[in-house]
């Protein structure tokens, strides 16, 4: 895998955007790689299909690509905050391409987050467009990766350097099991994996994660059994081997 784009592609193009979008799918197509299987190279959609931009042959798994220049942020812009949603809710949902790039046209870092950790939580609403814009009106949207838990991000470049795709595809197998479960226990789950990574310690008790279960009574106001159910996701986590029980109330991270 090369990080270096082919600048030779832009020789036609003026716009900004587009010179980026022209790289950088130019780039994945050719270096980039199925996280799930491993299938290379990835087919790619024809421009301008809401959302999705690659798609693999053998596992049937869609991605969007969304690219900047620049230092890697939690905050990505995306489209239209009606298609998202209506996107993000159907069951081809696509998964996510975060790549960033330097000055000089070089890959920094490319991340692909699972659609199982896209939700409607993670989908910021941007402001209509002014009545003097072209699209007066329009709605976009955000996506907020600092509301994914750290599971939810699988680095194949990260800081210039790559990731051995059999890394790349265990870690992206290993929440597979999120799919199966309905939105609300899917919700609980993040949620606590998002408690885990504000605790620093590898290794925690019951004390540590009940302290935050006054946040979580915000997010689920009608649970009156907040405790019970954090020991219920943390044994359903225990069985997906996401941690491991030490005893006596204590659990490590994995």
């Amino acid at each position: 895998m090369h990080l270096q784009f082919d600048t030779s592609l832009i020789g036609d193009y003026k716009s900004k955007s587009q010179i980026a979008r022209v790289l950088t799918e130019d780039w994945v197509s050719r270096q980039g790689y199925c996280p799930s299987c491993g299938t290379r190279p990835l087919h790619r959609f024809k421009n301008n299909r809401p959302v999705a931009d690659f798609s693999c042959q053998t596992c049937a798994e869609e991605f969007e690509l969304k690219s900047k220049k620049g230092v890697f942020s939690t905050i990505i812009n995306d489209g239209a905050y009606s298609t998202m949603l209506e996107r993000i809710s159907a069951d081809n949902n696509p998964n996510f391409f975060f790549l960033t790039y330097s000055k000089s046209y070089e890959v920094q870092n490319f991340l692909v987050l699972p659609k199982h950790f896209v939700t409607s939580d993670i989908i910021l609403k941007r402001k209509p467009l002014a009545p003097t814009a072209r699209r007066s009106g329009w709605v976009g949207c955000h996506i907020n990766l600092s509301k994914v838990p750290s599971k939810g991000k699988v680095f194949l470049v990260k800081d210039r350097k790559f990731r051995e795709p059999e890394k790349v595809a265990h870690d992206f197998k290993k929440t597979l099991f999120l799919r199966k479960q309905s939105l609300k226990t899917r919700g609980w789950l993040l949620d606590i994996l998002k408690c885990l990574d504000k605790i620093p310690e590898k290794e925690f008790n019951l004390e540590s994660i009940y302290a935050f279960e006054q946040d979580l009574k915000q997010c689920y106001p009608d649970n009156n059994h907040i405790k019970d159910k954090i020991r219920q996701q943390l044994q359903v986590l225990r069985d997906k081997e996401m941690i491991e029980f030490l005893g006596r109330g204590r659990y490590r991270k994995l």
